[in-house]
């Protein structure tokens, strides 16, 4: 592979920085089935905002192509396939997004090609699900007409610091001389350097245990906050006494959304099943952290009887959608829990979030959010999502005289709010 031409399938959070990324060195295209996200692109603005509109203007002029059109990527001979791998509503992996990028692949992909999946999975499937579906639609056999890698995405969505050129990078492939191929085209853009692994499934386990490693830390300080509530002691200020110890990891209580760590223990855990093992602790992490948002409504009802609001009919103005500050991501966010729960009790709930995107929230999550500070009075805040914006509001200027105020992020000073975690 003199002449490497890349195709990077998916153009969301994790394939359209990659896709720049790799323009910088390489011919690249970028593939979404999405139209209007293509054209968007190619018009020079990205609406996650991943990339800004400076470094995509400049890549195009450099060459790069963004298209859903399949003839576009025939000729390319190195696929990264970087689409979402979601749960369904009962927590099992839906690996529908692979299967179609596979299919895709299938079509295009000729002798000598490789494919690399950077989607998060659980160790085996890039082999045992996604290759059989390109072998089948091209016709090719594995290992010796195409080949494959692994190399999972660590991007981590509205962070500019951590930018993905600037993350290390784990490899592998199919065969030694593949991964080693693979290696190279990373590391020859990725200034952090590379971790070639040696299997696809040590590469596919150790991403899904990063995240996973995550959740459970959080949900052992979630559990945390809940017991310090009962006995009256302030959560942050326990964090903040411990956390001088030189080995003390320094997590905080929270909600734990988005399209990673909510989402990939589940991956682990099915695998863990299907081979006769019933994970204990991966699981019971995801009850935690997946009990948190019902469990701040409850904690905002709880405070508003205490000071003798009446519950049905109050206005509550829930700051943040997002799954993360500073970041429109919305996939899996938890502050729709908070919302659901509180619903429940008839409560008159708006929702503020000048980052989330009014459209995509009315889509996925069937309800309305502004996007401006709103001029009224409220009887409950509670501050779900820490954007820098948020330190600009006057937060006593939009509180009845009797209010609660709940900060789930510990971003409010304590002396302004009834309750946290």
């Amino acid at each position: 592979m003199q002449d490497v031409k890349i195709c990077v399938i998916g153009l969301g959070y994790v394939g359209l920085p990659l896709a720049r990324l790799f323009s910088t060195r390489y011919k690249t295209i970028g593939f979404d089935m999405n139209q209007r996200r293509v054209d968007a692109l190619m018009a020079g603005h990205d609406a996650t905002l991943e990339v800004s509109d400076e470094l995509l203007q400049s890549a195009i002029a450099n060459g790069f192509v963004c298209t859903s059109s399949i003839e576009d990527i025939r000729d390319c001979n190195f696929y990264v396939v970087a689409v979402p791998t979601p749960v369904d509503k009962n927590n099992n992996p839906d690996l529908t997004p692979l299967y179609g990028a596979s299919t895709t692949v299938g079509k295009v992909i000729s002798r000598g090609d490789i494919v690399v999946y950077e989607s998060t999975v659980y160790p085996g499937v890039t082999e045992e699900e996604c290759i059989p579906v390109v072998e089948k639609v091209s016709g090719l056999k594995f290992n010796e007409d195409f080949f494959a890698g692994y190399s999972p995405e660590r991007i981590n969505p509205g962070d500019k610091l951590h930018t993905v050129e600037k993350i290390k990078k784990v490899t592998s492939g199919s065969t030694p001389e593949i991964g080693q191929k693979v290696n190279e085209i990373y590391a020859s853009v990725i200034l952090a350097g590379t971790h070639l692994a040696p299997s696809i499934k040590v590469a596919e386990a150790a991403k899904v245990i990063e995240n996973s490693q995550r959740d459970i830390n959080i949900a052992f300080v979630n559990e945390l906050s809940k017991i310090f509530n009962k006995l009256e002691i302030d959560t942050q200020e326990v964090l903040e006494a411990a956390s001088t110890k030189w080995n003390f990891l320094p997590f905080k209580p929270g909600l734990v959304g988005g399209h990673c760590i909510g989402v990939d223990p589940y991956y682990l855990a099915q695998c863990a099943q299907r081979h006769g093992y019933n994970p204990e602790i991966i699981l019971a992490g995801r009850r935690m952290n997946d009990g948190m948002g019902e469990h701040v409504a409850n904690e905002v009802i709880k405070l508003m009887l205490k000071k003798g609001i009446q519950v049905l009919g109050s206005k509550v103005l829930i700051m943040g959608f997002t799954f993360k500050e500073n970041c429109p991501d919305v996939r899996n966010t938890k502050v729709i829990d908070i919302y659901k729960a509180l619903k429940e009790y008839n409560l008159d709930i708006t929702i503020y979030d000048p980052w989330a995107n009014p459209e995509i929230v009315r889509h996925e999550y069937g309800i309305e959010i502004e996007t401006i500070v709103l001029k009224e009075k409220f009887d409950v805040m509670i501050t779900a999502v820490a954007h820098t914006q948020f330190e600009e509001v006057p937060i006593l200027s939009l509180l009845k005289e009797k209010h609660v105020v709940f900060d789930v992020k510990g971003f409010l000073p304590k002396e302004q709010v009834d309750g946290r975690l």
